[in-house]
């Protein structure tokens, strides 16, 4: 197949994506980013020939008959199409076989020929690192909603990224927002052999492109449910909105609903071989769940005056609404449900130092090094602190340091990390991680192998970690 299907359809793929650039790139000149034009009918000849271009572009790909459940309702009575789940470039499919707009990252705009593709259908883009441009996203989804059926369809992906179909994961609001009904429609690709998903461990794009190719034909199914009409309380609450839909596109799918998001991406793929990487995700993941409801606009210039802020109180431990005053927010129920996180001694008083070591590890789970690095202070730590600096990094209940050496001041001066023996043990049973005393030609061997050492001259810190295979993860591409 590599030899023979595979370049022929390769060549005829590319030539109708090239066939198709200069209509839409002509159609496309001229036209406003915020005001729908009369559909003149050059245009609606335009979108005709992009609609059998694409047709036949993908029949060319191998996906020769794509089974269509349902029926599309007009934009006038429903503005949203709400698509799950999504695992793949090939969910493409149907906006191309439809011309409904559709939400994409700005980056997408940037690819050759198909960034021109895209721009014809009008995208809503959003740049995902950007706050303001997420805002922005959400006000212009609700502008064309409202606009009574000038605009086109918005297709949208509310999971917002590719998982590999074995859950719908959390959706995201802002298809929701506008508060008006939509139509679910559910994504299936029911092949022998999976070659479509592309997942953030996986095969890459070119791979997934040449190993679909390679197959003689691909199924697609492209279900549309009944539309949904919110509820009065689930208008005034798009979560609840979203969870509901969620739930009737799980159950039409026959697949479990997680509570996982987009969010926690990071961290549930931060889990390696690395011995200082998150053992348990649970409290991590509820944490970040709540940042996220909070909005903090944590970045990493924010983070390090906020851990300077931390060092200067010298571990003097805060009240609900002084906490609120060092993160300059108000006082709200999502507050205080992180603030009680940390309430170790149920005072109603946390250690500021905590809660930034599981942001620091939450905002960047593949450094646990910096986040470490960033809770030393110049006179070294104690190894009680440490202890709780792991077991929060980490999501372990208990750190057992007792064997583990220090300076004469009790604190524990040259930071940081890790080295590749035996030191540190982990107890799945007892979630127990424990640092044994380590041999002085482990230490000379550590520090030919790593950067920094966490200990003094004499000991060092040295890991084996317990390894966890997670089947089939929803971030990772599933082997057949």
């Amino acid at each position: 197949m590599s030899v023979t299907v595979f370049p022929v359809r390769l060549l005829l793929v590319s030539f109708l994506m090239l066939l198709a650039w200069p209509f839409a790139f002509i159609a496309s000149l001229g036209r406003s980013e915020f005001v729908i034009e009369s559909q003149s009918w050059w245009r609606r000849f335009v979108d005709v020939c992009l609609q059998v271009i694409m047709r036949a572009m993908w029949f060319c790909g191998g996906f020769h008959w794509i089974k269509v459940k349902g029926e599309r309702a007009a934009s006038s009575d429903v503005p949203i199409l709400t698509m799950a789940p999504h695992s793949s470039y090939f969910d493409a499919i149907p906006v191309t076989i439809t011309m409904c707009s559709m939400v994409a990252k700005m980056e997408s705009m940037s690819i050759p020929v198909w960034g021109t593709l895209i721009g014809y259908i009008r995208p809503v883009l959003v740049l995902r690192s950007d706050q303001d441009s997420r805002r922005n996203t959400v006000e212009e989804i609700k502008r064309r909603a409202q606009s009574g059926g000038k605009w086109p369809q918005i297709m949208i992906f509310p999971e917002g990224t590719c998982t590999n179909r074995s859950g719908l994961i959390l959706f995201k609001a802002g298809a929701f927002i506008p508060g008006l009904p939509v139509q679910p429609v559910i994504l299936r690709y029911p092949n022998q052999l999976d070659t479509v998903t592309w997942t953030w461990r996986g095969p890459g794009a070119l791979k997934i492109l040449w190993l679909t190719l390679c197959q003689l034909h691909n199924r697609m199914e492209i279900e549309f449910l009944p539309p949904y009409t919110p509820s009065t309380e689930e208008k005034n609450n798009p979560t609840l909105f979203a969870d509901n839909v969620r739930k009737l596109m799980a159950k039409a799918l026959g697949a479990p609903l997680t509570d996982l998001s987009f969010d926690d991406c990071d961290i549930s793929l931060s889990q390696s071989h690395d011995p200082l990487c998150i053992v348990d995700l649970s409290s991590l993941l509820e944490f970040n769940q709540l940042m996220s409801r909070l909005r903090a606009g944590t970045t990493l210039q924010v983070l390090e005056e906020q851990a300077r802020r931390a060092r200067d109180l010298q571990g003097a431990r805060l009240g609900l609404e002084d906490f609120a005053e060092f993160l300059k927010l108000p006082v709200t129920d999502t507050l205080q449900h992180v603030h009680s996180l940390f309430d170790q001694h149920s005072d109603g008083h946390i250690d500021t130092r905590h809660y930034l070591v599981a942001l620091s590890t939450i905002h960047r789970p593949s450094k646990p090094k910096e986040t470490l690095k960033m809770n030393e202070d110049k006179g070294g730590i104690l190894k009680e602190e440490l202890a709780d600096i792991l077991e929060i990094m980490l999501g372990v209940k208990e750190v057992q340091l007792s064997t583990l050496g220090c300076s004469e001041t009790g604190r524990i001066t040259y930071v940081l990390v890790l080295c590749a023996h035996d030191c540190f043990v982990y107890s799945r049973t007892h979630s127990v991680l424990c640092v044994q005393a380590a041999t002085s030609e482990c230490v000379l061997e550590c520090v030919r192998a790593h950067e920094y050492l966490f200990a003094c001259a004499s000991v060092c810190l040295t890991c084996v970690r317990a390894h966890w295979c997670v089947k089939d993860h929803l971030f990772q591409f599933n082997q057949v």
